[in-house]
């Protein structure tokens, strides 16, 4: 169903003919309000959707612009410079289906898909021109923003009688940029420690996972620590392979597995056991070393068993020690967790 402009339209239509540059794509383009105003300040605009009848209406009656049907990025190729978004943004009514109004069950799920998948299309110092309602909640949002990677500024506000309307302009972080410059592709947020932000994306044809410093943390070089030890201990076939590291990240290999603690509920005694054996022997690799790895108390999630042998993960807390205690240390989980092992 062709959406038709509203307030929401005519906020975002307003930033579009003072923000967009270069080649713009408009992604749920509609009546393809927001493609025709960028065309004021562009001669290469995209609008794509995936209604049939919005896609027909602007092929009909919007000229020199290419529309194309696809479910946000599905079919999209290259990279653009402007991007635009007026998304679905209503939380679901129950029993009522509008593609054109309601963003998911919370209102923010389809503005999450779109910033999950944004950034391998956008250009290294292209913009987002995007619109969203208080209603999809406005904290949800900065923080799917951010944990993507991209720093924004809000562009206009405007107050109606049931919901704020905002217009943000967003671009790419300095960090992201930089992943993207080093040869990494298909960026996507995994996980939120304590010391940093973990991603997954593909590293020369690799897929990989990349770690960076957690802006809310205050603890010093862990990046430049974990990069360190993990040279080291790759020497001796321990660990993820390093790929690459600097002092704001690392690049080391995925590996496909699951953790200790799940490994020692679902598998055998005897497969357990094999495991327990490999890990004992590359911690007194480490204690060798002098390299204290520490956390081997509750080696539960700091361990993958990745068919059937054990890969130690998480080498940020790792310091040099004239005694360390990996062994001891592991030893201790043994007798804690004797019954599950046995």
């Amino acid at each position: 169903m062709l959406y038709e402009p509203q307030e929401d339209s005519y906020q975002l239509e307003k930033e579009v003919k003072k923000y967009a540059f270069g080649r713009v794509l408009d992604v749920g383009t509609g009546s393809g309000i927001q493609a025709k105003a960028a065309l004021t300040k562009s001669k290469d605009v995209t609008g794509v959707d995936l209604d049939k009848e919005s896609l027909d209406y602007c092929k009909e009656n919007h000229k020199g612009i290419k529309f194309v049907f696809s479910d946000l990025f599905s079919k999209v190729k290259g990279k653009f410079d402007t991007i635009i978004f007026n998304p679905p943004y209503l939380p679901q009514d129950e029993g009522i289906e509008d593609i054109a109004l309601y963003g998911g069950k919370k209102g923010h799920e389809v503005v999450e898909r779109f910033l999950d998948d944004v950034s391998t299309y956008l250009s290294k110092d292209g913009i987002i021109l995007l619109l969203f309602s208080s209603l999809t909640t406005k904290d949800k949002v900065d923080e799917i923003i951010a944990r993507n990677l991209f720093d924004f500024k809000e562009l206009s506000k405007e107050k109606h009688f049931f919901e704020e309307l905002y217009v943000y302009k967003l671009e790419k972080k300095e960090i992201l940029k930089k992943m993207e410059d080093v040869g990494v592709s298909e960026v996507e947020y995994l996980a939120k420690g304590r010391r940093g932000l973990v991603y997954s994306g593909v590293y020369k044809k690799k897929k990989s996972v990349i770690k960076i410093k957690n802006p809310e943390s205050t603890a010093g070089a862990r990046i430049e620590i974990e990069g360190k030890y993990l040279k080291k201990v790759n020497l001796e076939g321990i660990g993820p392979k390093l790929y690459f590291c600097d002092k704001d990240m690392i690049i080391e290999e995925k590996i496909d597995g699951v953790h200790f603690n799940y490994y020692i509920e679902k598998k055998s005694r005897k497969k357990v056991l094999s495991v327990i054996a490999d890990i004992e022997k590359q911690l007194k690799i480490l204690d060798k070393l002098n390299i204290e790895k520490q956390e081997m108390t509750r080696p539960f999630t700091n361990v993958i068993v990745s068919k059937g042998k054990p890969v130690l993960i998480d080498f940020e807390r790792c310091k040099y020690s004239k005694d360390p205690k990996n062994v001891r240390q592991f030893e201790e989980f043994k007798k804690r967790y004797e019954k599950k092992i046995n």
